[in-house]
């Protein structure tokens, strides 16, 4: 099904729609804040290039007559698919420069018009990039595919986007894979039901998105990745479907579904799952426990990971981390804390854990149950998201509530970020406990180092970038920390400041024996470290799996492997 003129269109250059773009008053009021609160950006404010100004060249293959009712090829659909979310992606929209456009976009609504499209690319010798949300931020989406191919296809799943059958005695849901978060909770919700998953990028990402790049989700411990709600798979691939059987567990050999886990769209394109859904959790119970150290806080969130508590939200947040969201007081680590349940109170083992955060020198605040409007993690409530959100007040007020607002806010705040002259942009990895304190070090000083050179200005000091970290999610054997650049851009050159900065640490990482990524997936972008992190029999047996399945290579080629 393609969409309609008046549908409410997305941005075709960063996160979120067209009609919530700021004004130009807006964008310099946020320029005056930015620059009070961090000491750089906000000089100027420049704006997007707008659509009708982006040159793109002309669609190198055009569909059979047969198929033309499923393909779009106008400015605003290739333009709007020819980038992901990252930084460098946009910036590069921003700027209007699109460099690796789709010659067309692809909208089938059923699993038989996905066949066609998909016979009608291998056919052809064209590339076909399967397009959820677009939320990528490791260049997942980009049809940068090389020359190899006659052209290239984006193939949106967005039509695919229902949930088709709900088993109230298994609790599971059978959904299809273009279902963005909301839609899908919405639907979910008429049957007292949910599935819970609620990565940052929620809004726009799609069911198939999070099982194809195993994207983590609201738990901090426990059920932390989309592989834990995942019951069976169904995809389709050039040599035909690809579905695992609906089981609770199974010793049958090498899982069909756990390998179409993370495959990020190279084996098949996924159009719909069986999940694990839940009844809606009736008790819910958060805290903001403050820390004179990050040190002293992580060997909390160890003990605390180590418990057997599993709380839904174990967060921990350095003092710079704390001050950028104003979630606790100056100069002070702070660890997000949450308990939830379906089924009964959560007042103990939020008391026992707080009493552990304590035991290690933690100063825990006021515990919030839901009946104060708190969530005991990310969820966005219907309507709570808002696009260009301003600065939160005062630090510290309430550290879980205003932790909550900047993390839904920060894929529309680094939009703005962009406009005023601010770099800003992630990273991520996951290490053992034993590791961590070495691996932190080395990982913060080699940072510190890449983003100084690449600004050219003093890692200290008044008005230096600002380089901070927490735990997104942590386990009995490790935490899985993700550090935050913030710093002045070099207007032009934003992208190779960045991939300066992202290789310098990407080597360190690995070299210290981290995950190139934990939830982030590996797309283009990460391949150089990815390969270097497999091993290369495993390696070998992928290949020879996208041969067997993908034997033209069209599959999004370039991301996970090269097509043989």
């Amino acid at each position: 099904m393609i969409p309609t003129a008046t549908e409410r269109r997305r941005k075709h250059w960063g996160w979120g729609y067209e009609d919530g773009q700021p004004s130009r008053e807006e964008l310099e009021a946020a320029a005056r804040g930015i620059r009070e609160r961090l000491g750089f950006g906000g000089e100027s404010v420049e704006e997007p290039v707008p659509l009708h100004a982006i040159e793109l060249p002309e669609p190198r293959v055009e569909p059979p007559a047969s198929l033309s009712d499923l393909f779009r090829s106008d400015p605003y659909e290739r333009i709007s698919h020819a980038l992901g979310k990252a930084y460098r992606d946009v910036v590069r929209g921003f700027r209007g420069q699109i460099e690796h456009p789709p010659d067309l976009v692809a909208h089938p609504s059923n699993e038989s018009e996905l066949e066609a499209v998909l016979g009608w690319c291998a056919e052809e010798e064209i590339a076909a990039i399967p397009y959820g949300g677009g939320t990528s931020v490791v260049g997942g989406v980009e049809p940068r595919v090389g020359d190899a191919y006659r052209g290239a296809v984006s193939i949106d799943l967005g039509a695919l986007d229902r949930v088709l059958d709900v088993d109230s005695v298994s609790r599971a849901a059978r959904i299809q894979g273009g279902a963005t978060g909301p839609r899908l909770e919405d639907q979910l919700r008429e049957h007292g039901l949910t599935l819970r998953h609620f990565p940052q990028s929620f809004e726009f990402s799609t069911l198939g998105g999070w099982i194809a790049t195993r994207a983590g989700g609201h738990f901090a411990t426990l059920y932390t990745h989309i592989d834990d709600l995942v019951e069976s798979v169904r995809a389709i691939t050039p040599r035909g479907t690809w579905e695992s059987r609906r089981l609770p567990g199974s010793g049958a050999g090498p899982s069909p579904d756990r390998l179409l886990l993370g495959s990020e769209g190279t084996l098949g394109i996924i159009t719909e799952a069986w999940v694990r859904v839940q009844e809606r959790p009736r008790f819910k119970l958060s805290a903001g426990v403050a820390f004179d150290s990050f040190e002293a806080g992580a060997e909390a969130v160890r003990e605390l990971a180590q418990s057997g508590l599993n709380p839904s939200n174990c967060r921990l947040l350095d003092a710079t981390e704390s001050e950028v969201t104003s979630a606790g007081p100056a100069g002070k680590a702070v660890l997000v804390l949450g308990f939830e349940s379906v089924h009964h109170p959560v007042d103990e083992p939020m008391r026992v854990a707080v009493e552990a955060a304590r035991d290690h020198g933690g100063q825990p605040g006021e515990i919030k149950s839901a009946g104060s409007n708190q969530s005991a993690g990310p969820e966005p409530r219907r309507g709570a998201l808002r696009e260009n959100p301003p600065v939160r007040g005062e630090a510290g007020s309430d550290p879980v509530g205003s932790w909550r607002h900047a993390f839904l806010a920060a894929p529309y705040l680094r939009d703005t970020f962009v406009a005023c002259g601010v770099l800003s942009d992630t990273f991520e990895t996951a290490i053992t406990w034993e590791r961590f304190a070495d691996f932190d070090a080395r990982v913060m000083e080699t940072a510190r180092t890449a983003i100084a050179e690449a600004c050219g200005v003093s890692p200290d000091g008044p008005g230096s970038p600002r380089l901070s970290r927490r735990f997104t999610h942590v386990y009995p054997d490790g935490p899985a920390p993700y550090y935050t650049v913030l710093a002045p851009a070099r207007r032009g050159g934003e992208v190779e400041q960045w991939d300066e900065i992202k290789a310098a640490v990407s080597e360190v990482v690995v070299d210290a024996g981290g995950t190139i990524t934990h939830h982030h997936a590996v797309g283009r972008d990460h391949r150089p470290w990815y390969d270097r992190q497999r091993p290369d029999p495993f390696a070998e047996s992928l290949r020879a799996a996208k041969q067997a399945v993908d034997p033209s290579g069209i599959l999004n080629p370039g991301v996970l492997i090269d097509p043989v």
